[in-house]
C-alpha cells in the first residue's frame, strides 16, 4: 500500500466524520483543504437511482452554470464553407471535415468539446469509437449536433457543462475552481443538481436522487446534505 503524504494525511483528518453537510459547509471545508500549487476544480459526484444500460433510464443533458467553470475550453467543430467559416470567427480552436477525422483517427485529440453540422455527422459517425468512450460525441439533445455553431461554441467556452449517467447511474463532473468566492461555488452547485433532477427519465423508478459528494480535484470527498443541495 502506498505511503500517504503528509498533506494527504492532514486534509482526511480535517474532513474525518463531517457527513451530509450544508452544501456552503462543504464549499468551505473544501477550500480550507486546498492545498495543491495549482487552482483545484471543485468536482461533483452524483449517485442516482437509474441504470443506464436501459434507454429509458438513460440521464443526459447540459448546464450554463451562472458563474461559469474556470476551465479554458478547446472546441473542435466539424463543418464546411460559411460555416466553418463561422465557427472560426466564433473562437472555435480546431475546424475542420476529412482533415480533422483523419487528425482524431491518428490519436491526436487535442480539444475538450465537439461540435458539428448536421450535414457532417456521416463523417462524424465513423469516429463514434473514439469520441463516445471521451464523451465527445456531438449530440443534438445537447445542442452539439447544430447549424448554429457560433451559439454553440460561445457556449462551449461560456462555461456550459454537458453532463451524462456512467456505470451505476453516477454522475461526474467539474463545477468551478476552488479559488472561486464560496457564494458563486454553491450557486453552481445547486444550478447542476437542479439541471441533473430536471433531466429525470421516464424510466426512473423509486429514489432518483441518491447521494451527493463534492471534493476538489486532489481533496478527500464530503457527501453534501440533499435538502440543502437542492434548495434556491
Amino acid at each position: 500500500m502506498a505511503k500517504l503524504g503528509k498533506r494527504t494525511v492532514a486534509a482526511r483528518a480535517t474532513f474525518d466524520g463531517k457527513t451530509l453537510l450544508a452544501v456552503e459547509d462543504a464549499v468551505k471545508l473544501i477550500k480550507g483543504a486546498a492545498s495543491a500549487k495549482f487552482d483545484e476544480t471543485l468536482e461533483i459526484s452524483m449517485n442516482l437511482g437509474v441504470d443506464p444500460r436501459h434507454a429509458d433510464q438513460m440521464v443526459r443533458g447540459v448546464i450554463s452554470l451562472p458563474n461559469g467553470t474556470g476551465k479554458t475550453v478547446r472546441v473542435a467543430v466539424f463543418a464546411r464553407g460559411a460555416k466553418a467559416d463561422e465557427a472560426k470567427a466564433a473562437g472555435a480552436d480546431i475546424v475542420g471535415a476529412e482533415d480533422l477525422m483523419e487528425t482524431i483517427q491518428s490519436g491526436k485529440i487535442e480539444f475538450d468539446r465537439c461540435i458539428a453540422t448536421p450535414d457532417m455527422m456521416p463523417l462524424v459517425g465513423r469516429l463514434g469509437k473514439i469520441l463516445g468512450p471521451r464523451n465527445l460525441m456531438p449530440n443534438p439533445k445537447v445542442g452539439t449536433v447544430t447549424m448554429d455553431v457560433k451559439t454553440a461554441v460561445a457556449a462551449a467556452k461560456g462555461g456550459e457543462v454537458q453532463f451524462k449517467a456512467e456505470k451505476a447511474g453516477v454522475i461526474h463532473a467539474g463545477i468551478g475552481k476552488v479559488s472561486f468566492a464560496e457564494d458563486k461555488l454553491a450557486q453552481n452547485i445547486r444550478a447542476f443538481v437542479e439541471a441533473v433532477t430536471k433531466a429525470k427519465p421516464a424510466g426512473a423508478k423509486g429514489t432518483y436522487l441518491k447521494k451527493v459528494c463534492l471534493s476538489s480535484t486532489m481533496g478527500p470527498g464530503v457527501s453534501v446534505d440533499l435538502t440543502s443541495a437542492t434548495a434556491r
